[in-house]
């Protein structure tokens, strides 16, 4: 029988694959800053902690973190700790290998016709517009990967923890705190590396103002998802079969 006639490796090539793909684009989706009042209509809203004040602006790759969570919470039900910890390392293998084709790319010289094409569409240095786009700096890289594999590792092992206390009931709370246990460490690992020990330099103060209101909406983010864990966890049970679901679940938790 092949790999790929199996309905749990079908499975689990799915949930890989989507994992994969959220991970990667929002990485490169991310280098955009976005208001998040201005998107929904609403008036600025500033926000002040620790003598620092901000609007709510993030990353646009928050729109896609909050499915990765999922994911992970859904792989690490269903594959358990092997199947998180393989998707992790090697997530974070495609997006090092993601940005080195970018860098690459990003050194070929620019044809002479599409700089030109695209000055008359209103971009004066489309090179440079796509070096900016593309070309993230390494010490945000660097703390994204680091902050991605800590979060990743530390949310497979709470899970689990709290599964063993709970069974297979209260999904949504192993699911939810281990996403507040990762999340935090994320929100502020990312931050640490690419603004404080990076060239910007920030202090203190704006370091854990600022990684205080991302983790905020992240959390608010990830209780926004719980539904759709739980719909996941049923369209999976239909696709396996009550007894199969039952045995991956099982093996997962052993």
């Amino acid at each position: 029988m092949r790999t790929t006639d199996s309905k749990a490796n079908r499975l689990f090539i799915v949930l890989a694959g989507f994992f994969l793909t959220n991970a990667l684009i929002a990485e490169f989706v991310g280098v955009k800053i976005f208001s998040l009042e201005q998107t929904l209509g609403a008036q600025p809203f500033e926000w002040r902690l620790l003598g620092v004040s901000g609007t709510l602006s993030f990353t646009a790759g928050v729109l896609l973190w909050p499915f990765v969570f999922v994911m992970t919470d859904v792989i690490n039900e269903y594959f358990g700790l092997r199947g998180v910890r393989l998707i992790s390392w090697v997530a974070v293998a495609f997006i090092a290998y993601a940005f080195a084709a970018a860098y690459a790319s990003i050194a070929l010289a620019p044809a002479g016709f599409w700089v030109d094409a695209n000055r008359t569409l209103g971009v004066p240095d489309i090179q440079q517009a796509y070096a900016q786009i593309f070309g993230q700096g390494l010490w945000t890289i660097g703390g994204s990967i680091v902050a991605f594999l800590v979060g990743q590792l530390v949310d497979v092992t709470v899970f689990h923890r709290i599964r063993r206390v709970t069974g297979d009931r209260l999904v949504w709370l192993r699911a939810t705190g281990s996403t507040a246990v990762s999340q935090l460490l994320d929100s502020f690992v990312v931050l640490y590396i690419a603004f404080v020990l990076g060239p910007q330099r920030w202090p203190v103060a704006q370091f854990l103002a600022v990684g205080t209101v991302n983790y905020v909406y992240k959390m608010l983010a990830a209780v926004a998802m719980i539904p759709l864990l739980y719909l996941a966890r049923d369209a999976i049970k239909s696709y396996l079969g009550a007894d199969e679901a039952a045995r991956l679940r099982n093996e997962a938790a052993s």
